[in-house]
């Protein structure tokens, strides 16, 4: 081999060396890519499971959410709902009292008064002072067209006015009448806004007020009405009393009277038995049983004279309802009945859950006064303070004792805790379920 080829081998052996090099750092490096690869693998798949967890949270989220959407959609449909209700709250709660402007003594006279006013309307629309117009209006250089628009606008205003203010005057009520009345107003300034832009119409002052006092006069005839109502209702209610009374005393002064005759029959029968007999002390003790049950038969007979000549005569109630209206509310009331249980017992009907109870039963020579006494006693303490007619009271037992005493000479017997059986069974019945 020469010289050359020694070089050669070497140069071989150097690049055989070199490339062993080479390919134990490709493996190196192989192994080193190869497990950085596996470690991201590992990796990749902590990351696919920590997004499929993330994923299955925001699902879940979504659905919360969407749930929590619906719900709320459905609660703003039912607020929505109750927006009309919730504003007629609103207005009960809000009114005001409402100040007589008329002062009419029967309902007749507002019906007159009513009937006045609208003459009167129809007199400011005839003569041309119920809507005002533009007097100079053109069109197409037309005075008469001008006009001619002009009246056709102030009908047609008019005409919206007065339908309005017909809507307004049916609706009125108590609860509602400072919303009536502001409405009425508005109407009148947004029908003038509207001719003013157009042709100068514009609803009178005068006309206005006499539409406000139409709707004062039609609110007052329908409280008028109520109270004439009421009126009515308790002056039958008082003479269904009265001749259930004289019923009573008629019923009660026959079945007197045949016991009366009944036993005069008997004292007969036995004074002819002592004549043959006089010593008898039996037949002297029946003689005496019986002329003391005639004597008290006369005074029965004697009461029932009296109740039928005195009107004053008769008893003052105080009884209360806890189940139906609380505790510290009591009744107090009058009747001359001859059994005033009844009256109680007709009270409790069906149109109270819970009959009452009788806390006094005061008998008086002048009923009407003592009841009087009681009432105007109480007056700031009234349940229903605009009708009068209405005998409920919150007060306490202890108050009603000390006016009674004022007011009465005679020693009353009070129950102090109602019984209200009914009324505790139900609670007890309750509580158990």
């Amino acid at each position: 081999m020469g010289l050359s080829g020694l070089f050669k081998e070497n140069s071989y052996k150097q690049e055989i060396e070199d490339l062993h090099k080479q390919i134990e750092e490709l493996n190196a490096y192989i192994d080193k890519a190869g497990r950085n690869i596996l470690d991201n693998i590992v990796d990749s798949k902590d990351v696919i499971a920590d997004l499929e967890k993330r994923k299955t949270d925001l699902s879940s989220s979504i659905e919360n959410l969407e749930r929590i959407s619906n719900n709320l959609d459905t609660s703003i449909a039912e607020k929505r709902k109750q927006i009309s209700s919730i504003d007629d709250e609103i207005l009960v709660e809000s009114f005001g009292l409402y100040k007589p402007v008329f002062s009419f003594a029967s309902s007749t006279q507002y019906q007159e008064a009513l009937a006045y006013i609208r003459h009167e309307q129809k007199d400011l629309i005839k003569n041309n002072k119920a809507v005002t117009g533009s007097k100079n209006w053109t069109v197409n250089g037309s005075a008469a067209k001008g006009q001619k628009m002009v009246k056709d606008m102030q009908k047609l205003l008019l005409r919206a006015f007065n339908s309005d203010c017909d809507s307004i005057v049916e609706k009125v009520k108590y609860t509602n009448f400072d919303a009536s009345l502001k409405k009425l107003y508005a109407s009148a300034e947004a029908i003038t806004k509207l001719g003013a832009s157009s042709t100068g119409v514009a609803i009178t002052k005068e006309y206005i007020i006499s539409k406000v006092k139409e709707l004062h006069l039609a609110f007052e005839y329908q409280q008028k009405k109520q109270e004439e109502k009421e009126h009515i209702r308790e002056e039958r209610a008082r003479a269904r009393e009265e001749a259930k009374l004289q019923k009573e005393l008629a019923e009660q002064k026959i079945a007197i009277s045949k016991e009366q005759k009944h036993y005069e029959h008997a004292l007969s029968d036995i004074l002819n038995q002592i004549a043959n007999n006089p010593d008898n002390q039996d037949l002297l003790q029946k003689k005496a049983d019986i002329e003391t049950q005639l004597a008290a038969i006369e005074n029965s007979l004697k009461d029932i004279d009296y109740r039928e000549a005195n009107q004053k005569a008769g008893y003052v109630y105080i009884i209360s309802n806890i189940g139906a209206f609380g505790e510290n509310i009591y009744k107090i009331g009058m009747t001359r009945r001859l059994d005033p249980q009844e009256r109680i017992d007709e009270l409790g009907d069906a149109s109270v859950p819970f009959n009452f109870d009788v806390h006094a039963m005061i008998f008086s020579d002048n009923a009407p006064a003592l009841e009087a006494a009681l009432h105007h006693a109480f007056e700031d303490k009234k349940v229903n303070m605009v009708n009068t007619r209405r005998e409920f009271f919150n007060v306490t037992l202890d108050e009603i004792k000390k006016v009674v005493t004022e007011n009465f000479d005679k020693t009353v017997d009070f129950h102090d805790v109602p019984d209200a059986e009914q009324f505790r069974m139900s609670q007890r019945m309750r509580e158990k379920a």
